[in-house]
């Protein structure tokens, strides 16, 4: 009987070994599966305007590149569009340089938890999808109508009413999904942006504060 015994004890402690091992391996699979769902790539925006390799939303064909990095919360994004945005598109209409438009997001925390910067990044890319002839229109109305810092933003009814008002209707299902908001984090992690506007002359990155600036007025001539 002691012999018995001893023999169903054995078992037991195998059986629960078993199930350990079982559960360890479920819990790594799952460890897995949830680190690669959080650094899996968000869904890319698929338009004749925009770069596959670099997500910029691109316009001309010039020589010259021209890129641009801007987040739609930020005011000074919106002083330098007010001073170079309107000679750089006319540049970039004209095929005397290629505009390429990387619409980023690093201000989500001055929106009251909304997430502005992001949603509207993110809007941004479902009217250049829906609505490519629509979209310098769009961005410029977003700094037109650019909301103050600490402020909740604009809402996705709001930014789907802009997109309407330029002829980019259609994109409003997609601006209610928040379907580009992923892309837009890793957009901004891709071109390690640190602060904005930031601007890139055939690939060299200009220090504005420097005084850089007059590379972009010398280049529109």
């Amino acid at each position: 009987m002691a012999a018995a015994a001893k023999s169903n004890t054995n078992w037991f402690a195998i059986g629960i070994s078993i199930a350990v091992v079982v559960v360890l391996v479920a819990l790594g699979g799952l460890v897995v599966f949830l680190n690669n769902q959080a650094s899996a790539p968000g869904v890319a925006p698929q338009s004749a305007i925009i770069n596959d390799e670099t997500g910029a939303v691109s316009f001309g064909t010039g020589e010259d590149q021209v890129d641009t990095f801007v987040d739609f919360m930020c005011p000074a994004c919106n002083a330098f569009e007010q001073q170079y945005g309107v000679q750089l598109q006319a540049a970039a209409a004209n095929n005397d340089i290629t505009l390429n438009v990387h619409p980023i997001s690093i201000l989500d925390r001055f929106s009251q938890n909304t997430d502005y910067s992001t949603r509207a990044a993110a809007a941004s890319y479902c009217v250049a999808e829906t609505a490519p002839d629509s979209f310098l229109d769009f961005f410029n109305l977003l700094f037109e109508k650019q909301p103050a810092e600490n402020t909740t933003g604009l809402t996705d009814d709001e930014l789907a009413a802009f997109a309407d008002q330029v002829g980019a209707g259609d994109a409003a299902d997609c601006i209610a999904a928040g379907t580009y908001m992923d892309f837009i984090g890793d957009q901004t992690n891709a071109h390690e942006i640190q602060g904005t506007p930031t601007v890139d002359i055939n690939g060299e990155r200009l220090d504005l504060q420097a005084g850089d600036a007059a590379k972009i007025e010398q280049l529109l001539g």
